[in-house]
């Protein structure tokens, strides 16, 4: 009898002891109790283990953008454990209700790697990693090679393009000179108007440097590539641009002469390119002949293929625009500098169905042999100018094409007749005009002011040239001879 008494007493006491814990369970995760005795039991426990803190800055030494930084930033950000913080940021993502957590200043994560326990602190600029010492020299390689691996996979997942613009160092500490949006271009090579055969080769160009490290490697190389785009304004130098940088999915950093300081300043604005880029400076020879930047002419060919640019060049691609090229002095254009040359010159007839395929949607029409016509008797425009018309009157495509042949005739008379060779010869002074967006929504008349109002409405600058012929310059200037 007392046997059976002790073990129901026991039973009893087993299931009021289970009841009181799993209602202490209730009351702490309710109350949030649980995490502060998590906390207190971490902070003891904490007290019995020796740490070996490390940091991961921004920065390095030379002020370069330390891609360690960048890479256990993307990696933290995609843990699961950031949902478990005290406190963390809210951002929309890209995608349609898309939220993204994002750390906080002083936010420290927690994280678990082959049983051993880390922490990572979000200082200013500054990433510390905690990790004990008993564990470091079993766990740390791996752990960091683990980081590597998994924001690489995360980057080619979540990657978006940025445009980067260099501004004016008002503080002078040289910090952040790069300033970065979104880059949306919808520019592709499909939509660009060029003769078949120089698209294909430039993007087999393209896509076998992207492929070619351990080439240019073998070579003794720097893994990188220059083109010059030249031309008059208008003919679709920076839509080239673009179409490279999405064709590649490159960044582009658009650097301003304009806004830098002096040869050293134009050095370490390039330190601070990341690789996988497309370091791109528009009308290079306005800056030359203006002499409208600090930068001096032996600071540009420093920063082409100099010592700095051979150090920190890896995986870039340098493009320069020009209107002309034949005024520049030649140790630009040197081989080693400019790798590759593409002359854009005023539209012909190949370029013109192109743009009425892109434009339009037409691939043929009744007007065409009209059109063809006009160009052949020397007639000609820039690509923008005839883009602008065929925008303006896109609902309408005959009367687009109707406008676009009353242009050729009146304002683009006699603009492609002397089109003999390759560089050109300009009657007057040049300056260079600016590339402007596409409009929506314009109509444009016909008749033979429709160019005449279109730039007037849009700053174009009436320029009275002769130009020699269509000439594509894929070669390096070693053939060009």
């Amino acid at each position: 009898m007392t046997i059976l008494y002790n073990l129901f007493f026991l039973l009893f006491f087993l299931l009021v002891t289970c009841i009181l814990l799993f209602l202490l369970r209730v009351v702490l995760i309710k109350t949030g109790l649980i995490y502060i005795v998590k906390k207190k039991w971490r902070s003891i426990e904490d007290c019995f283990h020796v740490y070996q803190f490390f940091k991961v800055p921004e920065f390095n030494e030379s002020m370069q953008r330390n891609q360690l930084y960048h890479k256990v930033l993307v990696y933290l950000n995609s843990l699961t454990f950031i949902e478990d913080s005290d406190f963390t940021n809210l951002f929309t993502g890209k995608k349609p209700n898309e939220i993204v957590l994002h750390l906080d200043p002083n936010q420290i994560i927690e994280d678990d790697f082959l049983g051993a326990k880390i922490s990572w602190i979000n200082e200013d600029k500054t990433l510390v990693l905690k990790i004990r010492k008993a564990d470091k020299r079993r766990v740390l390689r791996p752990y960091l090679q683990h980081i590597h691996s998994v924001s690489d996979e995360f980057d080619d997942k979540k990657r978006g393009l940025k445009l980067h613009v260099n501004v004016v160092d008002h503080q002078g500490d040289r910090k952040e000179r790069w300033r970065s949006v979104p880059f949306t271009h919808p520019s592709s090579f499909e939509t660009i108007a060029m003769e078949s055969d120089l698209k294909n080769k430039v993007k087999s160009d393209l896509y076998s440097f992207a492929k070619a490290k351990q080439y240019y490697h073998r070579l003794g190389r720097v893994w990188k590539r220059s083109y010059l785009l030249y031309g008059p304004s208008g003919t679709g130098k920076s839509s080239f641009i673009a179409a490279m940088a999405n064709f590649l999915s490159y960044d582009v950093y658009d650097l301003d002469l304009s806004k830098v300081s002096d040869d050293s300043d134009l050095k370490f604005l390039l330190l601070q390119t990341t690789t996988k880029s497309l370091v791109v400076i528009e009308d290079l020879d306005r800056y030359l002949s203006e002499k409208s930047t600090a930068v001096s002419l032996p600071g540009i060919l420093s920063f082409m293929d100099g010592i700095l640019s051979s150090s920190c060049g890896e995986e870039r691609i340098m493009v320069f625009t020009m209107n002309r090229k034949d005024h520049v002095d030649p140790a630009i254009l040197r081989p080693g500098r400019i790798d590759v040359h593409i002359h854009f010159p005023l539209c012909n007839f190949t370029a013109f169905k192109t743009l009425a395929n892109s434009y339009l949607g037409l691939k043929d029409h009744k007007l065409f042999p009209q059109v063809e016509e006009i160009f052949q008797n020397g007639a000609s425009l820039s690509p923008a100018e005839i883009g602008e018309l065929m925008i303006a009157n896109r609902n309408s495509p005959s009367r687009a094409l109707k406008t676009v042949i009353n242009a050729l005739q009146t304002d683009g008379d006699g603009r492609g007749a002397l089109n003999l060779g390759r560089g050109s010869c300009e009657n007057g002074s040049r300056k260079p005009v600016e590339e402007i967006g596409e409009p929506s929504g314009v109509f444009c008349k016909e008749g033979a002011n429709a160019v005449k109002e279109l730039k007037k409405l849009y700053g174009f600058l009436r320029v009275k040239s002769c130009r020699k012929s269509q000439f594509f310059d894929l070669n390096s200037r070693q053939n060009e001879g």
